[in-house]
């Protein structure tokens, strides 16, 4: 008998900063108060430019104003690290854990969510690896990488022990929007995506379907449940099984699906709770 503790896993689906940033303060409340399980919330996001606590505004490389032409926000966040980008085609994991019944330990919890991702690419194939930083700075860069590019950036705060914020990891990302940034800060370095990675990327609308059927979930009678989906929504959804699988894999843990209803209360509770 599987004797591992459940954590429960969100889907959002595409969801705007701001709001994604007001459910996980709600969630971590509920969290604090031992009132929900520990989570996996799955997003993305609209194109949004965020500035982490220690971010450097030169770090945007265009005025505020041509962003907002361009559809792209800007928004700060409470979260570490430097200045990145969401948007759409790219996986946004949010845990919330109560780090107390794990490990009080927050570099050990940001080395875990790099793991996870670096299993989670290994189920397409690819290498992923922590980078060495300069020994003058600090050990490893945070972060996962493939050779000298980023595939994925890692972010977090806590709050009496309960995380929130947490990675984002480039998917089907239109990596030209990483143009606007000097991303986290390091302006040496490039980003890179999953599709990208897996030379599916070579169409103007993105991966063939046949390109990563391979790499997908499959319906009981055997077959692609995506066959009449757009590639690129298929990927992301082989993107998110994989990461769902490493992250239980990781903190030993059993994944169980919340189902939309079931949060959209726990979140409307609080509020009611709060009014």
């Amino acid at each position: 008998m599987n004797r591992a503790k459940l954590s429960g896993v969100m889907d959002w689906g595409r969801v705007d900063y701001p709001t994604a940033c007001t459910w996980q303060a709600e969630l971590v409340k509920l969290r604090q108060a031992d009132e929900i399980p520990d989570l996996l919330i799955l997003c993305e996001h609209s194109p949004v430019i965020t500035l982490g606590r220690n971010a450097r505004r030169e770090n945007i490389l265009l005025p505020e104003a041509e962003l907002a032409r361009r559809g792209v926000a800007v928004h700060p966040t409470n979260r570490g690290g430097d200045v990145t980008y969401h948007g759409p085609g790219q996986l946004v994991g949010y845990p919330i854990l109560h780090l107390a019944e794990l490990r009080k330990d927050v570099v050990w919890y940001v080395r875990a969510l790099e793991e996870i991702l670096i299993r989670a690419v290994r189920d397409f194939g690819v290498e992923a690896t922590r980078r060495p930083a300069p020994a003058s700075k600090r050990q490893l860069y945070t972060g996962v990488w493939v050779g000298k590019e980023k595939l994925a950036a890692i972010g977090v705060h806590l709050s009496r022990w309960v995380t929130s914020h947490g990675f984002a990891l480039n998917v089907t990302t239109d990596l030209s929007h990483f143009d606007f940034i000097v991303p986290c800060g390091l302006a040496d370095k490039r980003v890179t995506s999953l599709a990208r990675l897996l030379n599916l990327a070579g169409s103007a609308h993105g991966p063939a379907l046949s390109d990563v059927e391979g790499l997908l979930p499959v319906g009981p009678s055997g077959g692609s449940r995506w066959a009449e989906r757009d590639a690129g929504v298929a990927l992301m959804a082989a993107a998110k099984k994989a990461v769902t699988h490493a992250f239980g894999e990781v903190f030993g843990r059993r994944m169980q699906p919340i189902e939309p209803d079931e949060w959209e209360a726990w979140l409307g509770a609080h509020q009611a709770a709060a009014s």
